[in-house]
């Protein structure tokens, strides 16, 4: 017959401050990591994220024939990065401006779904992009297609998602150890 036994194990006393409570510390507040929302380097982020964006999507619109392309995905997915790391970098700035921090859960939790989300999708369409550019200039179809500024923009879009991955994995980060 297998039966358990009791055991006692002892209780760890919690040392009492001179107020009485257990939880009388004040609470520790993490250290800011450069690349985090509200921080220089986060700043610095925002906008190398925005620059790529914003010249990729000046390029493919300034091609005639990009709505007839099956690089629309791109056009769309550019627009949103640098529409979504313009309105971050406007954040950022006003919050370092008026020194006011941004790690309220919400705000972290905010930034980084909104980074996940363009991180993807960036890095997805700047990768269907490229693939169709390869197979344009493999079909010889260069000639009316532009490829050269297909390529640019392409290329554009992954420094765009060179630079939001950090902001993600950071934003993921603060929100793991909020």
């Amino acid at each position: 017959m297998n039966v358990s036994r009791s055991a006692v194990r002892p209780v760890i006393a919690v040392p009492v401050g001179p107020t009485g409570g257990a939880n009388d510390r004040p609470p520790v507040r993490m250290k800011d990591i450069q690349g985090m929302p509200g921080t220089t380097g986060g700043l610095i982020l925002r906008f190398s994220q925005f620059v790529p964006a914003f010249i990729s999507l000046s390029v493919m619109l300034t091609t005639p024939d990009v709505h007839s392309t099956a690089l629309g995905g791109l056009v769309f997915a550019v627009s949103l990065q640098s529409m979504w790391s313009l309105s971050l970098f406007i954040i950022d700035a006003y919050a370092l401006l008026v020194g006011r921090s941004l790690r309220n859960h919400l705000v972290v939790q905010c930034f980084a779904l909104g980074d996940g989300i363009t991180c993807i999708l960036t890095f997805a369409t700047a990768s269907a992009s490229a693939g169709i550019t390869i197979l344009m200039k493999d079909l010889d179809k260069c000639g009316c297609s532009h490829c050269t500024r297909f390529e640019t923009a392409t290329a554009m879009a992954f420094i765009s998602w060179f630079a939001v991955s950090p902001s993600f994995f950071l934003n993921f980060w603060s929100l793991a150890t909020h």
